[in-house]
């Protein structure tokens, strides 16, 4: 209630009606309530607000707290609760909720009302929006209609509110603050105000129209200490299960991590690589243990599933699945950019504030470059290309262990081929005989076999001869798109 009566102040002293909050005394028309939610909803999008209010017991004109005659949880349309009426007729993406609270002795009716998201918050099946101090029918003004759908598009998991009403302190204690200024390189303020500016300065922490601090999604994705704390995020905390041999059948561990990314990165990767297999290696004189896996491949995987999931995608999170022979790294949400120009295409984030701090904080590039790192440590591992699969709202790469390039399946090869060439590519290069047959680790005495995995290829239309006028034997070839 002490919060309330903080926001209730703070919202008291702007000095006219905002588009985002409106004041009444006692009026309590549910059809006019119904479509001010609608209004309010949506332009707190337009503006990006988190929320827009409404405020009973307040004078219109001079925001003078007069008190209120009613209860808003109290109140009924007809023999029906207004709240569950009233949500009856909003569009189902309609949030709001009712509050009391009493200020200089007085009664104060709240309701707070979330900005849409996803699209436009409707009443009746009719959007409204404010235009100045009134409410009015969004379709008549086309050109806020469409400013304001770009803003619902544009509207940024990261920037919405994980969790709110906190004190200072806090708010600060819920995050791992430290870990920023030591992978930044700075010296830690010695005090909260110190370590607030830096938090507000990268969206990790809001200061709210109350005076309070609220943590968004981006601070509690990266920072937080326990995920847990944070209802709204919690269940895109990376799941990490082993299985027993290559199926599903039976799980040997299973462990769901419940820190931020960027507190839990380095222990989660260290996790990981502790459940791989390995094989030994002579270096000189000595054996040493070699992963199974690239180690910069699984970290590249492993960053990629965290900064390009779909956070829209509710109910699922990145999961890491460790069998005998591969790896299996899933997030929500499919690629911006085509499968089949993953390694030349610009990069693209669905996530750019995510990305660009992850990047600043040593966990990801942002240069277009992790699934380039992962494709070619796999050819210097001769082992099979890393497989993309997508399905109707996730994304699933596959990274595989060493496989005798008799026991790789047609389509496999045919994968690895083209990735090749692309690779060849980028580098200034062009695939050949022989560049492939090095990349599966074959002798020459597998020239034929190589020639025909190119014949193949080139009759699927994956690849194309560089000048189809030279000699058989001295056939360049590149990617279909080069």
């Amino acid at each position: 209630m002490e919060n309330l009566s903080r926001l209730v102040y703070a919202l008291c002293k702007l000095p006219n009606e905002i588009p985002w909050v409106e004041f009444k005394h006692n009026n309590y028309d549910p059809v006019m309530i119904g479509r001010d939610i609608s209004a309010l909803a949506n332009s707190a999008a337009m503006h990006e607000k988190d929320r827009a209010y409404m405020l009973w017991g307040i004078d219109d004109t001079t925001h003078e707290i007069v008190g209120t005659e009613y209860d808003l949880q109290s109140l009924k349309k007809g023999n029906q609760e207004l709240e569950s009426w009233l949500r009856a007729l909003l569009s189902r993406n309609a949030d709001f909720e009712f509050r009391t609270v009493q200020t200089d002795g007085k009664n104060v009716g709240v309701l707070i009302i979330y900005r849409a998201v996803h699209q436009t918050v409707a009443f009746e099946k009719t959007d409204y929006i404010r235009v100045g101090s009134y409410t009015k029918k969004l379709n008549e003004f086309p050109a806020l209609q469409a400013q304001l759908w770009d803003k619902i598009r544009n509207s940024k998991f990261e920037e919405r509110y994980a969790k709110q009403d906190l004190e200072l302190e806090d708010a600060l204690r819920l995050l791992d603050h430290a870990i920023y200024f030591d992978i930044i390189g700075i010296p830690q303020p010695s005090d909260m105000t110190g370590v607030s500016h830096y938090m507000q300065e990268e969206r990790v922490i809001v200061k709210q129209d109350n005076g309070l601090y609220a943590i968004t999604n981006l601070g509690a994705i990266l920072f937080a200490k326990r995920l847990s704390d944070f209802p709204k995020v919690s269940r895109k905390a990376i799941r990490v299960v082993q299985y027993h041999r290559n199926n599903r059948i039976e799980m040997l561990k299973e462990d769901i991590s419940n820190k931020g990314y960027v507190v839990g990165f380095e222990g989660l990767i260290k996790y990981i690589e502790a459940l791989l297999p390995s094989r030994e290696a002579i270096n000189g004189a000595l054996r040493e243990k070699q992963s199974a896996y690239p180690p910069i491949s699984v970290r590249e995987a492993v960053a990629n599933a965290l900064i390009h999931q779909d956070f829209s995608v509710t109910g699922a999170g990145p999961v890491v699945e460790i069998f005998e022979k591969r790896i299996e790294i899933t997030n929500p949400g499919i690629p911006l950019v085509d499968v089949w120009r993953i390694i030349d295409n610009p990069p693209r984030s669905r996530n750019e504030g995510l990305a660009e701090l992850m990047r600043r904080l040593k966990i990801c590039e942002e240069l277009g470059t992790g699934w380039d790192k992962i494709a070619v440590n796999a050819e210097l591992y001769q082992l099979p290309a890393p497989r993309i699969d997508l399905y109707e709202d996730s994304t699933r790469v596959t990274l595989f262990s060493e496989i005798p390039f008799s026991n790789i399946s047609s389509e496999e090869k045919l994968w690895a081929c083209y990735l090749h060439a692309c690779i060849k590519q980028v580098q200034g290069e062009q695939l050949t005989n022989r560049s492939l047959r090095e990349r599966f680790g074959l002798k020459e005495s597998s020239a034929g076999s190589i020639s025909r995995l190119i014949k193949e290829a080139v009759k699927k239309g994956l690849i194309k001869p560089l000048d189809p006028a030279t000699a058989p034997r001295y056939m360049r070839y590149i990617p279909r798109w080069a």
